[in-house]
Protein backbone atom coordinates (compact mmCIF):
# COMPACT_ATOMS: atom_id res chain seq x y z
CA UNK A 1 0.00 0.00 0.00
CA UNK A 2 1.85 3.18 -1.30
CA UNK A 3 0.17 6.03 1.60
CA UNK A 4 2.28 8.30 0.38
CA UNK A 5 0.21 8.40 -2.90
CA UNK A 6 -2.92 9.57 -1.06
CA UNK A 7 -4.32 12.71 0.27
CA UNK A 8 -3.63 12.99 4.06
CA UNK A 9 -2.61 16.15 6.25
CA UNK A 10 1.05 16.06 6.87
CA UNK A 11 0.43 15.13 10.03
CA UNK A 12 -0.91 12.38 9.69
CA UNK A 13 1.56 11.61 7.50
CA UNK A 14 3.99 11.45 10.17
CA UNK A 15 1.83 9.50 12.05
CA UNK A 16 2.23 6.51 8.78
CA UNK A 17 6.05 6.56 9.16
CA UNK A 18 5.96 5.12 12.58
CA UNK A 19 3.11 3.00 11.95
CA UNK A 20 4.75 1.10 9.57
CA UNK A 21 7.94 0.85 11.14
CA UNK A 22 6.81 -1.44 13.80
CA UNK A 23 5.59 -4.70 12.67
CA UNK A 24 8.43 -6.03 10.41
CA UNK A 25 10.91 -6.72 13.45
CA UNK A 26 13.57 -5.58 11.04
CA UNK A 27 13.43 -9.25 8.96
CA UNK A 28 15.11 -6.84 6.33
CA UNK A 29 11.58 -7.91 3.92
CA UNK A 30 11.25 -5.37 1.30
CA UNK A 31 9.34 -2.08 1.79
CA UNK A 32 5.62 -1.50 0.05
CA UNK A 33 3.69 -3.41 -2.10
CA UNK A 34 1.77 -4.45 1.45
CA UNK A 35 -1.77 -4.12 2.48
CA UNK A 36 -0.37 -2.48 5.78
CA UNK A 37 1.49 0.85 6.47
CA UNK A 38 4.77 0.69 5.12
CA UNK A 39 7.43 2.10 6.57
CA UNK A 40 11.20 2.00 7.03
CA UNK A 41 12.57 2.58 10.12
CA UNK A 42 16.68 4.01 10.60
CA UNK A 43 17.38 1.87 13.52
CA UNK A 44 16.10 -0.64 16.62
CA UNK A 45 14.50 2.07 18.64
CA UNK A 46 12.37 3.82 16.16
CA UNK A 47 11.57 -0.04 14.82
CA UNK A 48 10.43 -0.83 18.21
CA UNK A 49 8.12 2.63 19.01
CA UNK A 50 6.15 1.72 16.05
CA UNK A 51 5.79 -1.92 16.55
CA UNK A 52 4.37 -1.02 19.88
CA UNK A 53 2.20 1.94 18.84
CA UNK A 54 1.06 0.12 15.39
CA UNK A 55 0.19 -3.28 16.30
CA UNK A 56 -1.02 -5.03 13.31
CA UNK A 57 -1.88 -2.05 11.17
CA UNK A 58 1.39 -1.52 10.14
CA UNK A 59 4.45 -3.48 8.14
CA UNK A 60 8.36 -2.00 8.82
CA UNK A 61 11.76 -2.74 7.31
CA UNK A 62 14.82 -1.76 9.54
CA UNK A 63 17.93 -0.20 7.36
CA UNK A 64 20.64 -1.13 10.70
CA UNK A 65 20.45 -5.25 11.03
CA UNK A 66 20.36 -6.61 14.52
CA UNK A 67 24.27 -6.59 15.42
CA UNK A 68 25.44 -4.30 13.15
CA UNK A 69 26.83 -0.56 14.89
CA UNK A 70 24.46 2.18 14.32
CA UNK A 71 26.80 5.17 13.65
CA UNK A 72 28.68 2.85 10.96
CA UNK A 73 25.48 2.18 8.71
CA UNK A 74 26.19 2.71 5.26
CA UNK A 75 22.92 2.95 2.28
CA UNK A 76 23.47 0.54 -0.01
CA UNK A 77 21.74 1.03 -3.42
CA UNK A 78 18.71 -1.90 -2.08
CA UNK A 79 17.83 0.05 1.20
CA UNK A 80 17.84 3.49 -1.33
CA UNK A 81 15.32 1.63 -3.59
CA UNK A 82 13.35 0.57 -0.48
CA UNK A 83 12.86 3.97 0.55
CA UNK A 84 11.71 4.95 -2.66
CA UNK A 85 8.95 2.36 -2.51
CA UNK A 86 8.35 2.65 1.60
CA UNK A 87 5.11 4.81 2.61
CA UNK A 88 6.93 6.57 5.02
CA UNK A 89 10.16 6.69 6.80
CA UNK A 90 10.72 7.42 10.56
CA UNK A 91 14.49 7.84 11.64
CA UNK A 92 16.12 9.75 14.38
CA UNK A 93 17.99 12.85 12.95
CA UNK A 94 21.62 13.83 13.57
CA UNK A 95 22.01 10.35 14.68
CA UNK A 96 23.40 8.28 11.51
CA UNK A 97 24.25 10.96 8.57
CA UNK A 98 24.08 8.60 5.93
CA UNK A 99 20.49 7.83 6.79
CA UNK A 100 20.03 11.59 6.88
CA UNK A 101 21.58 11.93 3.52
CA UNK A 102 19.39 9.17 2.05
CA UNK A 103 16.10 10.36 3.75
CA UNK A 104 16.46 13.86 1.87
CA UNK A 105 17.44 12.76 -1.05
CA UNK A 106 14.07 10.12 -0.85
CA UNK A 107 10.71 10.78 -3.01
CA UNK A 108 8.98 9.22 0.40
CA UNK A 109 6.24 11.40 2.17
CA UNK A 110 5.71 11.46 5.09
CA UNK A 111 9.72 11.62 6.61
CA UNK A 112 9.66 11.40 10.48
CA UNK A 113 11.78 12.52 12.73
CA UNK A 114 11.70 11.02 15.67
CA UNK A 115 14.00 14.21 17.26
CA UNK A 116 11.84 16.65 16.67
CA UNK A 117 8.86 14.99 19.15
CA UNK A 118 11.36 15.84 21.91
CA UNK A 119 13.58 18.04 23.50
CA UNK A 120 17.14 17.31 22.12
CA UNK A 121 20.25 18.52 24.48
CA UNK A 122 23.69 19.69 24.70
CA UNK A 123 25.64 17.35 27.07
CA UNK A 124 28.88 18.86 26.40
CA UNK A 125 30.77 15.54 26.62
CA UNK A 126 29.45 13.73 24.30
CA UNK A 127 31.91 12.36 21.89
CA UNK A 128 31.72 11.11 18.76
CA UNK A 129 33.77 7.78 18.38
CA UNK A 130 33.06 6.94 14.37
CA UNK A 131 35.50 8.84 12.21
CA UNK A 132 33.28 11.36 9.86
CA UNK A 133 30.43 11.35 12.91
CA UNK A 134 31.85 15.03 14.08
CA UNK A 135 31.16 16.85 10.55
CA UNK A 136 27.32 15.34 10.27
CA UNK A 137 25.91 14.84 13.81
CA UNK A 138 24.21 18.15 14.85
CA UNK A 139 25.90 20.22 12.75
CA UNK A 140 22.96 22.51 11.63
CA UNK A 141 21.87 22.16 15.18
CA UNK A 142 25.14 23.70 17.03
CA UNK A 143 26.62 27.18 16.42
CA UNK A 144 30.03 27.66 16.33
CA UNK A 145 32.18 26.57 19.27
CA UNK A 146 28.87 24.44 20.97
CA UNK A 147 28.70 20.61 20.66
CA UNK A 148 26.46 18.79 18.42
CA UNK A 149 22.92 18.21 20.77
CA UNK A 150 23.18 14.37 22.09
CA UNK A 151 20.44 12.11 19.86
CA UNK A 152 20.27 8.93 22.10
CA UNK A 153 16.78 10.42 23.74
CA UNK A 154 15.51 6.89 23.70
CA UNK A 155 17.12 5.63 26.89
CA UNK A 156 15.67 8.24 29.16
CA UNK A 157 12.51 6.62 29.88
CA UNK A 158 10.70 10.19 30.02
CA UNK A 159 11.91 11.43 27.10
CA UNK A 160 11.11 8.02 24.93
CA UNK A 161 7.27 8.44 26.16
CA UNK A 162 7.13 12.01 24.88
CA UNK A 163 8.29 10.92 21.42
CA UNK A 164 5.88 7.94 21.42
CA UNK A 165 2.96 10.05 22.71
CA UNK A 166 3.54 12.31 19.57
CA UNK A 167 4.17 8.92 17.06
CA UNK A 168 0.73 8.25 18.26
CA UNK A 169 -0.90 11.91 18.24
CA UNK A 170 0.32 11.37 14.48
CA UNK A 171 -0.93 7.81 14.06
CA UNK A 172 -4.45 8.68 15.14
CA UNK A 173 -4.27 11.48 12.64
CA UNK A 174 -3.03 9.45 9.40
CA UNK A 175 -5.35 6.28 10.04
CA UNK A 176 -8.48 7.49 11.38
CA UNK A 177 -10.06 3.49 11.17
CA UNK A 178 -7.33 2.41 13.53
CA UNK A 179 -7.17 5.45 15.73
CA UNK A 180 -9.29 3.79 18.91
CA UNK A 181 -6.22 0.75 18.72
CA UNK A 182 -3.45 3.62 18.34
CA UNK A 183 -4.81 5.17 21.17
CA UNK A 184 -4.58 2.63 23.45
CA UNK A 185 -1.67 1.27 22.33
CA UNK A 186 0.04 4.76 23.15
CA UNK A 187 -1.58 4.78 26.71
CA UNK A 188 -0.26 1.16 27.37
CA UNK A 189 3.30 2.50 25.84
CA UNK A 190 3.46 5.09 27.83
CA UNK A 191 2.10 3.78 30.83
CA UNK A 192 5.33 1.36 30.94
CA UNK A 193 7.65 3.75 30.07
CA UNK A 194 6.22 5.93 33.13
CA UNK A 195 6.80 2.54 35.37
CA UNK A 196 10.23 1.75 33.95
CA UNK A 197 11.11 5.62 34.75
CA UNK A 198 9.49 4.79 38.66
CA UNK A 199 12.05 1.85 38.98
CA UNK A 200 15.24 3.93 37.72
CA UNK A 201 14.10 7.30 40.30
CA UNK A 202 13.71 4.39 43.00
CA UNK A 203 16.85 2.02 42.36
CA UNK A 204 18.73 4.78 41.66
CA UNK A 205 17.84 7.68 44.37
CA UNK A 206 20.01 6.25 47.34
CA UNK A 207 23.77 4.95 45.96
CA UNK A 208 27.30 5.23 47.49
CA UNK A 209 28.55 6.83 44.10
CA UNK A 210 26.83 8.86 41.29
CA UNK A 211 29.48 8.17 38.91
CA UNK A 212 29.77 6.04 36.09
CA UNK A 213 32.21 4.77 32.96
CA UNK A 214 31.59 4.23 29.84
CA UNK A 215 33.24 3.63 27.08
CA UNK A 216 30.43 5.12 24.80
CA UNK A 217 28.95 8.40 25.66
CA UNK A 218 25.58 7.56 24.97
CA UNK A 219 23.80 7.96 28.54
CA UNK A 220 24.15 11.96 28.56
CA UNK A 221 19.82 11.56 29.26
CA UNK A 222 19.62 9.15 31.40
CA UNK A 223 22.72 10.25 33.71
CA UNK A 224 20.73 13.54 33.65
CA UNK A 225 17.48 12.21 34.47
CA UNK A 226 18.91 10.21 37.67
CA UNK A 227 21.51 12.35 39.06
CA UNK A 228 23.89 10.39 37.84
CA UNK A 229 27.30 11.22 35.96
CA UNK A 230 28.46 9.72 32.50
CA UNK A 231 32.08 10.05 32.26
CA UNK A 232 32.97 8.41 28.75
CA UNK A 233 36.40 7.35 28.10
CA UNK A 234 36.25 10.76 25.40
CA UNK A 235 38.43 11.00 22.19
CA UNK A 236 39.08 7.33 21.38
CA UNK A 237 37.08 4.98 19.35
CA UNK A 238 36.20 1.67 20.43
CA UNK A 239 39.08 0.31 19.00
CA UNK A 240 41.91 2.06 20.46
CA UNK A 241 43.59 2.15 23.66
CA UNK A 242 43.16 5.13 26.63
CA UNK A 243 46.33 6.52 26.73
CA UNK A 244 48.44 6.87 29.70
CA UNK A 245 47.71 9.91 30.95
CA UNK A 246 43.93 9.01 30.86
CA UNK A 247 44.21 6.20 32.39
CA UNK A 248 45.54 8.23 35.60
CA UNK A 249 43.10 10.87 35.16
CA UNK A 250 40.63 8.07 35.48
CA UNK A 251 42.13 6.05 37.86
CA UNK A 252 41.98 9.40 40.44
CA UNK A 253 38.57 10.08 39.75
CA UNK A 254 37.57 6.27 40.40
CA UNK A 255 39.24 6.64 43.34
CA UNK A 256 37.45 10.05 44.31
CA UNK A 257 34.23 8.95 43.32
CA UNK A 258 34.21 5.49 44.61
CA UNK A 259 33.61 3.98 41.03
CA UNK A 260 34.06 0.20 40.90
CA UNK A 261 33.38 -0.31 37.25
CA UNK A 262 33.94 0.82 33.49
CA UNK A 263 30.70 -0.41 30.89
CA UNK A 264 31.14 -1.32 27.75
CA UNK A 265 28.60 -1.92 25.23
CA UNK A 266 27.66 -5.49 23.06
CA UNK A 267 27.88 -4.24 19.40
CA UNK A 268 31.56 -2.95 19.99
CA UNK A 269 34.80 -4.45 21.21
CA UNK A 270 35.35 -4.45 24.42
CA UNK A 271 38.98 -4.06 24.29
CA UNK A 272 39.25 -0.12 25.61
CA UNK A 273 36.94 -0.76 28.44
CA UNK A 274 39.08 -4.22 30.07
CA UNK A 275 42.43 -2.44 28.74
CA UNK A 276 40.77 0.81 31.85
CA UNK A 277 39.48 -1.82 34.31
CA UNK A 278 43.07 -3.74 34.32
CA UNK A 279 45.20 -0.58 34.29
CA UNK A 280 42.78 1.06 36.84
CA UNK A 281 41.24 -1.83 38.98
CA UNK A 282 38.10 -1.68 38.16
CA UNK A 283 35.74 -4.36 37.30
CA UNK A 284 33.82 -4.53 33.66
CA UNK A 285 29.92 -4.49 32.98
CA UNK A 286 27.98 -4.63 29.79
CA UNK A 287 25.88 -1.05 29.48
CA UNK A 288 23.58 -1.29 26.79
CA UNK A 289 23.00 1.82 24.62
CA UNK A 290 20.00 -0.33 23.28
CA UNK A 291 21.17 0.30 19.35
CA UNK A 292 20.10 -2.90 18.56
CA UNK A 293 19.19 -6.27 19.66
CA UNK A 294 21.53 -9.30 19.29
CA UNK A 295 21.66 -12.73 20.96
CA UNK A 296 24.01 -10.98 23.05
CA UNK A 297 21.63 -8.53 24.43
CA UNK A 298 20.52 -8.97 28.33
CA UNK A 299 16.97 -9.00 26.77
CA UNK A 300 14.97 -9.93 23.98
CA UNK A 301 13.06 -6.18 23.69
CA UNK A 302 13.90 -2.24 24.79
CA UNK A 303 11.87 -2.79 28.10
CA UNK A 304 13.99 -6.11 29.25
CA UNK A 305 17.27 -4.64 28.31
CA UNK A 306 16.43 -1.48 30.23
CA UNK A 307 15.76 -3.51 33.63
CA UNK A 308 19.16 -5.28 32.74
CA UNK A 309 21.19 -1.51 32.67
CA UNK A 310 19.07 -0.71 36.12
CA UNK A 311 20.62 -3.81 37.82
CA UNK A 312 24.09 -3.00 36.55
CA UNK A 313 23.92 0.38 37.36
CA UNK A 314 22.59 -0.25 40.93
CA UNK A 315 25.49 -2.72 41.43
CA UNK A 316 28.27 -0.63 39.90
CA UNK A 317 26.49 2.61 42.39
CA UNK A 318 26.58 0.80 44.94
CA UNK A 319 22.69 1.08 45.78
CA UNK A 320 21.09 1.13 49.25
Amino acid sequence: MNIRRRLIPTAALAALSLTAVSACSGDGAAAGGTDKFDVVASFYPMQFLAEQIGGEHVDVTTLTEPGQEPHDLEISAKQTAQLQEADAVLYLKDLQPTVDEAVAQADVDPKIDAASLTALEDHGDVEHEHEGEQGHEGEEHAEEGEHPLDPHVWLDPVKYAEIAEGVGAAFEKADPDHAADYKANTEALVGKLNSLDAKFEDGLRNTRSKVFFTNHAAFGYLAERYGLTQEAISGISPESEPSPARIKELQSEAKADGVTTVFYETLVSDRTARTLGKDAGLRTDVLDPLEGITDKSKGDDYFQVMESNLGALKTALGAK
